[in-house]
């Protein structure tokens, strides 16, 4: 699985680079069809805007958007709310297999 991190307006540590990458891998356990994670950090004018893009087989990307003064903070909101996605969708698809 690829993982990218991109920064706009900031330069990418590698300690936010690590972070990313370490909660990032995560979503693959929750769904196995995760084909890559494109991670984009904003620096704004009192937050950042963290981004993820999750691309899966058999469906559009899953896409999330996160603020927070904290870039960390907004690292870790972005990564939970991707992955109730991704549980939702692979919930949703697992059910829809047993009705057919």
């Amino acid at each position: 699985m690829q993982i990218n991190v991109k920064g706009k307006h900031l330069e990418i540590t590698e300690a936010i680079d690590t972070y990313v990458r370490t909660k990032s891998a995560k979503l693959s356990r929750y769904f196995d069809k995760v084909q890559s994670i494109t991670c984009v950090i904003e620096k704004e004018v009192n937050a950042f805007h963290v981004e993820f893009i999750v691309a899966v087989e058999h469906h559009e990307d899953f896409i999330v958007n996160y603020r927070d003064a904290d870039v960390y903070a907004a690292i870790d909101l972005a990564i939970d709310r991707e992955a109730r996605q991704i549980v939702d969708h692979k919930a949703r698809t697992r059910d829809h297999k047993h009705h057919t």
